[in-house]
């Protein structure tokens, strides 16, 4: 007689946050997509060590190493850059954890503003970690509103001059 849980161990947790950000969708891709390996430790906060393993130039395939503090622990995880599509789409999966992040990218025509769209995907819990699925999800949707926040404070203070004086 097989067993059948009351949940699917294999179903991805996910959570998505967007933003308007007033900048043209080339510069909002050229720091969030082209400047991956160099922005990515500006806007990642609970980011301890990162280190891109193929340097600093982002291609499909290009991988890096992180270690981020997770509730009072130190978690190591390598990924890759699993899609790079310029000025549309960033997607970055990890290689030693199940987990999947996206940066999405559009505008209405050639005009401000670029919307950005950041999705945060576990591909896979633990089976131990279902009950929790709810506080994981709520955790990762706070999460993407905080990145969506902090990538666009960055894009604006770094193109206006006069904030950096």
């Amino acid at each position: 007689m097989q067993i059948k849980l009351p949940f699917d161990a294999n179903r991805p947790v996910a959570a998505e946050a967007s933003i308007d950000i007033d900048q043209p969708l080339d510069q909002v891709f050229e720091f969030v997509g082209q400047g991956f390996f160099e922005n990515y430790p500006k806007w990642a906060a609970d980011l301890v060590d990162f280190e891109p393993l193929d340097g600093e130039h982002v291609f499909v395939g290009a991988k890096a190493r992180q270690i981020r503090q997770d509730g009072g622990e130190e978690v190591e995880s390598v990924f890759e850059i699993a899609e790079y599509q310029p000025l549309t789409k960033l997607a970055v999966q990890g290689l030693t954890q199940p987990y999947r992040q996206s940066y999405l990218l559009q505008t209405e025509g050639d005009r401000p503003p670029t919307r950005l769209t950041f999705r945060f995907e576990f591909l896979q819990l633990e089976i131990f970690m279902r009950p929790f699925e709810k506080l994981i999800r709520c955790a990762i949707e706070e999460g993407a509103e905080n990145t969506v926040e902090q990538i666009k404070h960055l894009i604006l203070f770094e193109s206006n001059p006069t904030a950096r004086t």
